[in-house]
């Protein structure tokens, strides 16, 4: 696993925690990994947490678009936390690729971010 990609995996809810830039290679270990609980649990909450987060390369845009569309359904619900103006833009960005339920948290908000994942849905 690169240095700038850690994924943890607690029955049904994803954590990855992300620093740097996400490259195409950081997905070809990101997506067997959550391939691999939505098979063993279904629908997942996933939990991204940016820090020092510096975008993504070219080729991990194209990676990203396609785990989404393969992925529509898959995702109950998305939080991401992040410590700038433009990562709260990307909670905007993704809800068009994404079934799931999308909120931005500030990074000094984590807690409150694990609670809402695990909130019933409505």
């Amino acid at each position: 696993m690169s240095d700038n990609l850690e994924i943890v995996h607690l029955k049904d809810l994803t954590i990855v925690r992300i620093s740097g830039k996400l490259t195409a290679e950081d997905y070809d270990t990101f997506v067997p990994e959550v391939e691999k609980q939505i098979a063993e649990f279904g629908k997942l909450r996933l939990l991204v947490e940016l820090h020092d987060f510096h975008g993504w390369t070219l080729a991990a845009v194209w990676d990203d678009i396609n785990f989404d569309m393969k992925h529509w359904n898959d995702i109950k619900r998305l939080a991401i936390v992040g410590e700038s103006k433009w990562e709260a833009g990307m909670a905007v960005f993704c809800k068009p690729f994404t079934g799931a339920k999308v909120k931005y948290f500030d990074h000094t908000n984590l807690e409150q971010a694990k609670k809402w994942l695990v909130e019933e849905e409505e």
